[in-house]
């Protein structure tokens, strides 16, 4: 939607106003708010673009347990559009699907601040798949608490979690005969 005053920019200000039950909305860019003083803040102040880009500076990037350096971000760039780590991090959007790839090491912290500590989007799940889907992230949940009992030497609890994973696929693969999933 582009700005209602000047006709050039996008618009990025949507305001709305209800006089004696009437309602007005306004969209226009953040340059026109300023001069029609619909907003009043210095140049100091936080912007959208600013919030999005301090989403994605996540200084403490890990990934296998160790810290990458700044040397080591700057110096990423995606090799089929060229876009660097650095741009990646100010723009906030990616250059092209390959990009995915180039910075993947360094995209799980910003999933986790996005994703409110998750790595993954599991979104809505359809009704029909529902418990198919369902079934096979318990699998998968119950797998990885296996392999940390394992690494903690918890082997009677791992032997209980590994003979609920065996009943789980086992119900899985009878319902998969069956024709139901």
């Amino acid at each position: 939607m582009e700005c209602e005053e000047c006709h050039e920019r996008p618009a990025t200000l949507h305001l709305t106003k209800v006089v004696n039950g009437e309602k007005n909305e306004i969209h226009v860019c953040e340059h026109c708010a300023k001069e029609k003083g619909y907003i009043d803040y210095d140049e100091e102040a936080y912007s959208i673009h600013d919030l999005l880009a301090g989403l994605f500076n996540y200084e403490a990037t890990f990934s296998k347990g160790h810290q990458f350096s700044d040397k080591q971000k700057r110096g990423l760039s995606c090799p089929k559009c060229g876009m660097t780590y650095r741009q990646f991090t100010q723009i906030g959007k990616f250059g092209c699907a390959s990009c995915y790839e180039a910075f993947a090491n360094h995209l799980n912290p910003i999933f986790r601040r996005v994703h409110s500590g998750n790595i993954t989007h599991d979104g809505k799940i359809p009704n029909r798949q529902g418990k198919y889907l369902k079934k096979k992230q318990l699998i998968q949940d119950y797998k990885s608490k296996l392999q940390r009992l394992i690494e903690n030497e918890q082997f009677e609890e791992a032997a209980v979690m590994r003979d609920k994973i065996k009943a789980l696929e086992k119900n899985s693969s009878e319902n998969n005969k069956d024709g139901e999933l």
